[in-house]
């Protein structure tokens, strides 16, 4: 893909290109399977939210449980300490091991995946699919529609 950068040179994307050979439906899939694996991601961030919330609660209820003990609520604070305080939030499982579980079982199988179908389907370029429709979707020549960041921008040799 070669397009002009909005400053009268041109800029070239081999990264984005499609290469020869590769047909509409190819790079529609590749970009499915990726799309599919982006939303992926951001489940697997959700589980890194509880991890680091539900972490973060087990201190809170620690503090919480030295402040029952201090206004004279040693009961209490004795539940709190046996009954929550590091308790296993599934069977067995902290969110840390939830987390590994689900890379080791799901998400390293998908990643994988993804980068299979990206391989064979377009030479192993990402978003290709999206290259194009951004290409059909701007407007040349218009500033902010650049087809790439300018030269100086880009991490290529000049």
């Amino acid at each position: 893909m070669t397009a002009t950068s909005g400053e009268g040179d041109t800029v070239h994307d081999a990264a984005h290109e499609r290469p020869p050979g590769v047909g509409d439906l190819d790079v529609e899939a590749a970009g499915r399977v990726s799309e599919a694996f982006e939303w992926i991601e951001r489940a697997r961030g959700r589980l890194y939210d509880l991890h680091h919330l539900i972490g973060r609660a087990d201190f809170v209820l620690e503090e919480a449980a030295e402040l029952l003990d201090r206004g004279g609520h040693r009961d209490l604070a004795d539940h709190v300490r046996r009954d929550v305080i590091g308790r296993n939030v599934l069977d067995g499982r902290w969110t840390f091991q939830i987390v590994e579980e689900f890379d080791a079982v799901y998400y390293d199988a998908v990643r994988a995946t993804e980068k299979l179908v990206r391989d064979r389907l377009t030479g192993g370029r990402r978003h290709l699919y999206e290259a194009e429709l951004k290409e059909k979707r701007r407007t040349p020549g218009v500033p902010g529609h650049e087809s790439r960041p300018p030269a100086r921008h880009l991490d290529e040799p000049d």
